[in-house]
């Protein structure tokens, strides 16, 4: 199927993983997800992403070069999730878009995570082998809206480390993985309107007398995602005196998923994440909780190369439309209500939030 990416090819017929697959089926307990999980980074941190840069025979947009951009500064920087560019009227040129278009294999080559359950992820129990989850979905309807075929998508499992490089490198067109904007990252890549909103909170075990991101953490070893903003936030509540001082914040990983198998193995106490990964981290394993409430406010965008605002307009204009015909709602009804709200009382996430633009 054409949708799939290197990763997934991987798995076929008769492949070490469907045979291990089929001997875990469900998530099964702690153990068996820490083995899958582990598994599942292996082959995503193997894929050759560097294969597909322009001018060694790569198709993605806009090579190793980083172009200028309409986007604003960092130090002029407030609200950087309201400084995208407006959705294309669907006239004019579209150089980026285009050229994607032209491709002689006419897909759209995205950025994921391919180990976050209901956000990107392989399913052991689902035969296909094919990748889902709530920005999965979102991509389907980008490729849709460019190329009129939702499934003309090439995925590369990118870590939570290398979203801003594959970016720049033109490995990639685009990167959705659960990708917050902020001011630094603005002088980096170019962001869409934001499709979701959430915030860092702190992931434990249930037995754990930690309570949340606060006096609680002294003296516990904290896991976060090299790259992240949640290390950001770490590195900061230790200067601004936020997080107790013995707090021990060194262990940092490739894939945030990563920190969910030391948890599990005990090699960490805690870990700090966007609320929205670690409720469906808790939903894999029964032994984890949430620990207190969200401590900063998180906009994921869809990040692009500086330069293609084209691109960047018409992912806006795919957002409006998605949130306007229910196809937003409907994914996060299918993906994330089962993990984010409880009962009738619905999570702040559950509803879109508001694009603004600059």
């Amino acid at each position: 199927m054409n949708a799939r990416d290197d990763s997934v090819r991987l798995r076929g017929a008769g492949s070490p993983w469907r045979r291990l697959r089929a001997g875990l089926r469900g998530w099964g307990g702690v153990g068996a997800m820490a083995l899958v999980c582990a598994l599942a980074v292996a082959f995503a941190l193997l894929l050759p992403l560097s294969q597909t840069h322009v001018g060694d025979g790569g198709t993605a947009i806009g090579g190793r070069g980083v172009a200028h951009s309409t986007q604003v500064r960092a130090e002029d920087c407030e609200k950087p999730q309201d400084k995208s560019l407006s959705p294309s009227g669907g006239d004019g040129k579209s150089p980026t878009v285009d050229a994607i278009k032209a491709r002689k294999d006419r897909r759209l080559i995205v950025g994921v995570d391919t180990n976050s359950y209901r956000w990107g992820y392989l399913d052991p129990n689902n035969p296909s082998g094919e990748l889902e989850g709530f920005d999965i979905d979102l991509v389907h309807r980008i490729a849709q809206d460019i190329l009129g075929d939702r499934d003309a998508v090439q995925f590369k499992a990118i870590p939570t480390s290398r979203r801003i490089e594959a970016i720049q490198k033109g490995e990639v067109d685009m990167v959705v993985r659960t990708m917050t904007i902020n001011c630094a990252r603005i002088e980096q890549v170019a962001f869409s309107a934001p499709y979701f909103v959430t915030g860092q909170q702190v992931l434990a075990p249930k037995t754990s007398k930690i309570t949340g991101y606060n006096k609680s953490l002294a003296d516990k070893k904290v896991c976060s995602a090299d790259g992240s903003t949640a290390y950001d936030n770490l590195e900061a509540g230790r200067k601004n005196g936020d997080l107790p001082a013995s707090a021990d914040i060194t262990t940092t990983v490739p894939n945030q998923l990563d920190c969910l198998v030391k948890l599990q193995l005990g090699e960490v106490d805690a870990v700090v994440t966007d609320g929205a990964l670690a409720a469906s981290q808790a939903a894999q394993d029964p032994t984890v909780e949430l620990k207190g409430g969200l401590f900063t406010d998180e906009y994921y965008g869809v990040a692009m190369k500086l330069g293609t605002d084209d691109l960047v307009r018409q992912v806006n204009r795919t957002l409006e439309n998605y949130i306007k015909d229910g196809g937003w709602e409907a994914s996060y009804e299918k993906w994330l209500h089962p993990t984010m709200d409880q009962g009738d009382k619905k999570s702040a996430s559950a509803t879109p939030p508001e694009a603004r633009y600059k």
